[in-house]
């Protein structure tokens, strides 16, 4: 698990834009346009099928008005019957009507889902592309299913809701204006009251859509990330850590959920009050109406366009805006808006291990500058560069590295040690590139390696892990997987070199199969030895790439690696390969010292132990 990493699932929830919706709205305005301009067909159609259902609910109360007034209680049952058959009509109408929306619906709804999809990859691959620290962008499998599917359903509703609301609204309002002008006095102040209210809740809502969603994110991405990196977890020991990250995050989607649930309330209040108070208002007003010559039919067909219309199509369109507007304005922002920088890293206290390299001989400090034993000759870049470089496992754990400075000259052969799951493996994987500092730099041959493409970071070192992986193919093409322009004589020497020719052999020669399974470990650590002493890369990282060979075996590939052109950097696990390395960094969890064989002996107690347990029996793992 990188520190990146955490950093990420920690700053998605800051990546995505902090304002009331203002400004998601100004950015997502001309491309709703541009879409919407390229499918004025679609929208013609869909304007067409709307005005038959503003007819409709026009007909509804109108037609029970009349029923009333020219019908029964004019003592025509027969012209009574005749209106209601005409409401009849207008409501069994509204069947096809829905069929030839929903048609013309997905003119709109497929393409938007089509251009998100292309979008969220887009994104995704050029962030990618642009090799930001943290790895791959695990938020776009959110983006590309979840998030994208959320859109498509959003703003399908939206768009029945919206459409649904004007023209039926339309309908009813001039219905009521058509029965006696009174009415909307009655009827409109506590319908727009209430719909004013909810409108003042849309910004914060979706301010709070937007925070639960990359909350959601940031959740997704800590579980992928703490799902790849369940070893490293362990051998570090910072699978506490994780799971307390892993707490923290469930807990603010919580937070989130809570914070939406509250301004749900909120919206229903607002539901409630141009939802329940029309009708209620109505009530309380029919005698004053009555006396402004409001007929008794009017009045029915008055609560008519309320209860079968007006207020229907209300709360749905509140219903939708409330939540389905909200997440598809959030959405949107986050899937059309600009790829984001790589994600901020995470910062912890500065307690784990404060380390630098001093000079000539036994040196520690802390937050100090580090010279090399040996000087960097003429104007050469160093080979590996660490300027105050801090790591730590998630905001509130403490560092696993904190401000290392350390600079390993060209051709320098040093040896990492120390106990178990103290942060050797880390640094390898920090000079490599494939983990970024919460704070600090980290430059292989004067290049900074963090967010570097992959391609840029292979040309500068290579990561043998102490899993060596081999592929199905040729012997040849294994180890001339880092150099593909290799010469046959090449390959001949670097078989000899590093004495696989027995291995070699076995296999039927340079053309002979590899089936990865058939081999033993220390059969695959052989060749991706081979392969790393192939490359043309300067800088060669060994993270226990050797602890399945034998001592003999161990020390004929090191002397092969060390005395290629370029530097090497070993993680140690017996006491003979560091003894060969010119320098040795020992790291105990509190600072690092750094030095010679002999000066280690002298001056670092843990380092006194390590080659206890080494001479005194098997070699231990450190």
């Amino acid at each position: 698990m990188t520190s990146a990493g955490y950093g990420a699932a920690r700053a998605l929830d800051a990546d995505g834009p902090r304002d009331d919706g203002t400004g998601a709205l100004s950015r997502l305005a001309p491309p709703a346009r541009r879409f919407l301009a390229r499918r004025k067909g679609v929208l013609a159609r869909l304007a067409l099928w709307s005005l038959a259902e503003s007819g409709q609910a026009f007909l509804v109360g109108y037609g029970v008005a009349r029923s009333v007034d020219e019908g029964f209680l004019a003592g025509d049952p027969r012209r009574g019957l005749l209106w209601l058959a005409v409401a009849l009509v207008a409501v069994l109408s509204g069947a096809p009507v829905v069929r030839g929306v929903f048609a013309q619906l997905a003119g709109l709804t497929e393409p938007l889902r089509d251009g998100l999809v292309r979008r969220a990859v887009d994104r995704s691959l050029d962030r990618a592309a642009r090799g930001g620290p943290g790895g791959t962008d695990r938020a776009a499998v959110s983006r590309l299913t979840n998030q994208v599917e959320i859109a498509r359903d959003s703003f399908a509703g939206l768009v029945l809701t919206l459409r649904s609301f004007v023209f039926t609204a339309a309908g009813a309002l001039l219905g009521l204006l058509s029965l006696n002008p009174a009415l909307l006095v009655v009827v409109l102040p506590p319908l727009t009251g209430g719909l004013a209210l909810f409108l003042c809740t849309l910004r914060p809502m979706a301010a709070a859509q937007r925070r639960a969603l990359a909350t959601d994110e940031a959740l997704g991405d800590h579980a992928a990330r703490s799902r790849a990196a369940l070893r490293d977890l362990t051998a570090c020991g910072t699978g506490p850590r994780a799971e307390r990250r892993g707490a923290d995050l469930v807990a603010d989607a919580a937070a989130q959920a809570r914070t939406l649930a509250g301004w749900a309330t909120v919206r229903t209040a607002a539901l409630g009050v141009s939802g329940q108070l029309p009708v209620l208002a109505l009530l309380v007003a029919v005698p004053w109406l009555r006396a402004r010559g409001v007929s008794a039919g009017a009045l029915l067909g008055a609560f008519t366009y309320l209860v079968q219309s007006l207020l229907p199509a209300l709360h749905t369109l509140m219903t939708a805006l409330g939540a389905a507007g909200a997440r598809l304005l959030v959405v949107l922002d986050r899937v059309l808006g600009p790829v984001p920088d790589a994600a901020p890293r995470a910062t912890g206290p500065s307690q784990a291990v404060s380390t630098a390299c001093h000079g000539r001989g036994c040196g520690t400090g802390a937050r100090a500058s580090a010279d090399v034993v040996r000087p960097v000759p003429g104007p050469a870049a160093p080979a590996v560069d660490l300027r105050s470089v801090t790591l730590s496992y998630g905001v509130r754990a403490e560092p696993v590295l904190d401000a290392l400075d350390l600079r390993v000259a060209p051709g320098e052969h040093l040896a990492v040690v120390g106990p178990s799951g103290i942060g050797k493996s880390t640094l390898t994987r920090l000079v490599a590139g494939t983990l970024a500092p919460s704070r600090g730099e980290v430059r292989v041959a004067g290049h900074l390696v963090t967010g570097r493409a992959a391609a840029e970071l292979s040309a500068l070192r290579v990561l043998v892990p102490q899993e060596a992986y081999v592929f199905s193919g040729t012997v040849g093409d294994n180890l001339a997987y880092l150099r593909t322009d290799v010469r046959r004589g090449e390959l001949d020497a670097a078989v000899r070199v590093l004495g696989l020719e027995l291995l070699v052999g076995r296999l039927g020669g340079l053309a002979g199969p590899v089936r990865p399974a058939e081999l033993s470990p220390g059969e695959r650590q052989l060749i991706a030895l081979a392969r790393a002493y192939l490359s043309p890369a300067p800088l060669l990282l060994l993270d226990e790439a050797t602890c399945h060979l034998d001592p003999a075996s161990e020390a004929r590939a090191e002397e092969a690696l060390t005395a290629r052109p370029g530097t090497l950097l070993v993680v140690a696990h017996r006491l003979s390969s560091a003894v060969r390395a010119d320098r040795i960094l020992v790291l105990d969890g509190v600072r690092a010292v750094c030095g010679t064989h002999e000066e280690l002996l002298g001056c670092s107690r843990l380092y006194r132990d390590l080659t206890g347990h080494w001479q005194a029996g098997p070699p231990q793992r450190v």
